[in-house]
């Protein structure tokens, strides 16, 4: 039994949740989001709740039962508060800045990395070495980030690259002489 999956998603003030055709349509305050829904669960929508359930007792409905009701959360999530990932640089001369709807990146190549921001994912600067994404979707959040991070993921040696604010860099010793 998922115990993850038996726990209704409260809908909160402010958000309407609706399903149709298989499709399940969140809308809050930072935007809408959509999912389909498995025909492996049944997704009922009352009293302010979402309840999810495996329609039988296969692997594959028990798998997607829970899966299900954490995407459901998530989305409701997302609308009313959004999720935010934050990644640090570190090196000399390493820095970022928006420009316009680009986000430029020196990360010591011998050109400039410009990476064009989505439209639903606000990017900002605070200082030239922290970068924050912002969005509804969590998984998309996150997608842009590990992108961005990839462009020069920290090194073992001196720590220099992206990385994400809570990520630590195991270092290494240099060389001996």
């Amino acid at each position: 039994m998922s115990r993850i999956g038996k726990a209704p998603v409260v809908i909160p003030q402010g958000v309407t949740i609706d399903l149709a055709g298989g499709i399940l349509t969140t809308k809050g305050k930072l935007g809408t989001l959509t999912l389909a829904v498995s025909n492996d669960v049944d997704t009922v929508i009352k009293d302010g709740q979402v309840t999810v359930s495996p329609k039988n007792e296969t692997k594959r409905a028990r798998m997607a039962w829970g899966t299900t009701r954490a995407l459901v959360s998530n989305m409701v999530d997302g609308v009313t508060k959004g999720y935010t990932v934050n990644l640090d640089i570190n090196g000399v001369g390493y820095r970022a800045a928006v420009q316009g709807k680009d986000l430029v990146l020196q990360l010591g190549y011998s050109h400039d990395v410009t990476f064009p921001i989505p439209s639903d994912i606000k990017i900002a600067c605070e200082k030239p070495t922290a970068i924050a994404v912002t969005g509804a979707d969590k998984q998309r959040v996150g997608q842009i980030a590990a992108v961005i991070r990839s462009f020069r993921g920290p090194e073992p040696y001196k720590g220099k690259g992206i990385k994400y604010a809570t990520e630590t860099v195991r270092r290494k010793e240099g060389k001996k002489k």
